[in-house]
């Protein structure tokens, strides 16, 4: 069975054999990019809408938060005063949303290869793109490989909000992509990624925190569940130059950012980087 939509129900089985599968009603927009299939249907669910890229599934309204909090506030939290944001990938505007949250926050950069993941959101899915629009929000519609080769000392928190290491999001998981990331922070500056599925993607896993490890001196993954997601069990990474994770909280931002989510608070955030065995052999 291939995945996408088909009989009713849009259907994402993993190489493993198994996967998700959701009643679909409606498809609201399907465009193929230079670059990739992009889909958003409703489903018949508690999910409501769905995105997709390339018959994968990115986002859904009903779980989104449970991806956009954790990959957001776990760096942004571990920052004394972060001013400067590069969101990298992250079209469809959820990382953007919760990064605002932060007052502190002055400029978000949000570098997006595919400008129609950008416009289906925006039409398609208000409540995840709902700050995209804001005058804070600097957009550069373009590949990330290139924007960041030349940025030096320039931001507070890095997050790579990328699709899988494969298509346009396959230069992103490379030793010169991290090296460029790493130069473009500023002292004291935490960068933060997906890293695919502990469950399904043990391999991939495996391959980025070798890449990590060589790049920075400080790298810790951290985990939380995700649904929707293959396995429904998600890994990011905390990484830096000069900040160990837990070695610092904003327990003042906490107090008016913990009440505008869903899961995140300062005792799950303290949580997520306790590794199950089988990961901590990977990583």
């Amino acid at each position: 069975m291939k995945n996408g939509i088909e009989n009713g129900y849009y259907h994402e089985i993993t190489p493993q054999g198994f996967g998700l599968v959701i009643k679909a009603k409606d498809v609201l927009y399907s465009q193929t990019s230079p670059y990739q299939k992009i889909e958003i249907f409703n489903s018949d669910s508690m999910l409501g809408r769905v995105l997709t890229i390339d018959d994968l599934m990115m986002v859904t309204e009903g779980d989104e938060y449970h991806y956009h909090e954790m990959i957001a506030h776990i760096p942004m939290m571990q920052h004394p005063c972060p001013k400067t944001v590069l969101v990298i990938g992250g079209g469809d505007g959820g990382t953007v949303r919760e990064v605002l949250k932060h007052k502190t926050v002055e400029k978000v950069t949000l570098c997006e290869i595919d400008e129609k993941v950008i416009e289906a959101s925006k039409e398609f899915l208000p409540t995840v793109s709902c700050e995209l629009d804001n005058p804070k929000v600097d957009i550069q519609v373009g590949d990330a490989i290139e924007f960041i080769k030349d940025k030096k000392n320039e931001y507070d928190i890095i997050l790579i909000d990328s699709t899988d290491p494969m298509g346009p999001g396959e230069g992103l998981f490379t030793d010169e992509f991290y090296t460029n990331i790493k130069n473009a922070l500023k002292k004291g500056g935490i960068m933060a990624a997906q890293t695919e599925s502990p469950v399904t993607n043990q391999k991939e896993i495996k391959k980025i925190y070798e890449q990590l490890h060589r790049v920075f001196p400080i790298v810790a993954p951290y985990t939380s569940n995700m649904p929707t997601y293959p396995g429904g069990y998600w890994a990011w990474v905390f990484c830096s130059v000069d900040v160990k994770p837990l070695e610092y909280y904003n327990d003042e931002r906490a107090a008016y950012i913990v009440p505008t989510c869903k899961i995140y608070n300062k005792e799950y955030h303290n949580a997520r980087f306790a590794l199950p065995n089988y990961l901590k052999e990977i990583v």
